[in-house]
Formats: C-alpha cells, sequence, structure tokens
C-alpha cells in the first residue's frame, strides 16, 4: 500500500500560508532545482547561486500572504528569485562596465541561428559574461523586463542598459563563433 500522498504546488501554496513547515520544506524540495538554475543565470558562481536561493526561499516563505494569484506560484517564486537576485547585485555594489551608447549605433546589430547550439552551452556561455552584461542580458532576454525597468532596478540609464545588452550580445555572438568554428551569426543589416 502506497501511503505518499501527492500535493500539487497550490495545496502546498495552502500549507505554507499556514505556516506548516512540512509544506515549506515540500515547496522547497519541488522548486529549489529549478529556482537554483535562475539565481545561477545571475551569480556568479554556484556559491553566490545558493545563496541566493536560499535567501530567495526565505523571502517567499515571509511573502507567500502576499500571493494574490495573478500568474502562477511558481511564477510569483520566480520574480522573487531574479529580484533576490538584483538585490544582491545592488548589495555588492559591483561595477557595470558601461559602454557608450554612441558606440553601439556604430555595430552592426545581428541576430543568431541556435539550430545547432545546445541550450546549456548557451547558458554556458551567458553566464562567462561579465556580470554587468550577464545581468541586463538575463532581465531583458530571459525575463522580459524592459530598458526602462532595468534601468530603474539597477540604477542606471535606459541607454546604458541597451548598451550592456548590445555588447553582451556581441561578446555571446563571438564566443559562439569560437565554439562552434564557424559563424552562427548573421548580419541583419
Amino acid at each position: 500500500m502506497n501511503l505518499e500522498h501527492k500535493f500539487t504546488i497550490n495545496d502546498l501554496l495552502e500549507g505554507c500560508r499556514r505556516g506548516e513547515r512540512k509544506a515549506q520544506e515540500l515547496l522547497y524540495k519541488t522548486l529549489a532545482s529549478r529556482m537554483l538554475g535562475v539565481c545561477m543565470r545571475y551569480a556568479k558562481d554556484q556559491y553566490e547561486a545558493e545563496d541566493m536561493l536560499q535567501l530567495g526561499f526565505v523571502k517567499v516563505f515571509k511573502k507567500v500572504s502576499e500571493f494574490r494569484g495573478d500568474g502562477s506560484f511558481e511564477g510569483w517564486i520566480r520574480r522573487i528569485m531574479v529580484n533576490t537576485a538584483i538585490e544582491i547585485y545592488r548589495k555588492n555594489q559591483r561595477m557595470l562596465n558601461v559602454v557608450d551608447i554612441d558606440e553601439v549605433y556604430d555595430e552592426a546589430q545581428t541576430t543568431f541561428d541556435m539550430n545547432g547550439l545546445e541550450t546549456k552551452d548557451l547558458l554556458k556561455l551567458i553566464s562567462q559574461l561579465s556580470t554587468g552584461y550577464r545581468l541586463v542580458f538575463n532581465m531583458y532576454v530571459i525575463e522580459g523586463f524592459s530598458h526602462k525597468e532595468i534601468s530603474e532596478q539597477l540604477g542606471i540609464s535606459e541607454g546604458a542598459s541597451k548598451s550592456q545588452l548590445s555588447r553582451a550580445r556581441a561578446i555571446l555572438r563571438e564566443k559562439i563563433v569560437k565554439m562552434e568554428g564557424f559563424n552562427y551569426a548573421t548580419n541583419v543589416g
């Protein structure tokens, strides 16, 4: 006889709202690996990502009563993880390598043909970007923040956000070319 009960995310949400430690533990076990992946995109290393994850889940458990049900609970948790990563970045006051916006307009804009590129390879390349480039790239491309939102979150201008994104894309293009041995990047014109 199987005594193991399967819980849904909504069951765990309700348990967390009631302050049940078992529900918190099960929620953590259910989502920790996915949320660690989110944190890894923003962290400089595994240890920093794990710190982000722990701090993020502490916030989740403290603020769970604030979840209104707009969107998915997992999406809400993901947003907390991203915001936690941004807070850690600001707390550490890392300097962004800001490129003048005029330099960006002089560069040819490109897109990537990633048919032969594995997701894990792309994530590895993104993790090699400098902190400022990685943050802006993740926030804009992966999380869907606007340049205005990025500028507000990171305390930089919208132009700096745009230049960071452009430089990150250029660096990724160069890394992809080196990694694959031939040009995956094509000029858009």
